[in-house]
Formats: structure tokens, C-alpha cells, sequence
């Protein structure tokens, strides 16, 4: 399960990339942003 956060947080970590960039996405960019370092949180979390 803590492998299948840090790859889902990875990912949406480089969708925000990619969307930063071209800016196509508008505020859903910094949504998966958010749910992404609150995943990371939640594996480091776990993990301790």
C-alpha cells in the first residue's frame, strides 16, 4: 500500500509539472498538488 502512495503521489506531482508548464488545467493543477504532498504525508506517516 505505501508503494501504491508514493507512485500516485509521484504522478501527480508530474501532472502539476506538466500543467504548470502549458497551463492548460487551470486550478486543478494545484489540486493534484495538494493531493499529492498529502499523500506523501500520509505514507511518511504510515511508515513511522
Amino acid at each position: 500500500m505505501r508503494g501504491l502512495l508514493y507512485i500516485i503521489a509521484v504522478i501527480l506531482v508530474i501532472g502539476w509539472i506538466f500543467g504548470f508548464f502549458f497551463n492548460h488545467a487551470g486550478n486543478l493543477i494545484h489540486i493534484l498538488l495538494v493531493i499529492a504532498i498529502i499523500a506523501l504525508i500520509l505514507g511518511v506517516i504510515r511508515r513511522a
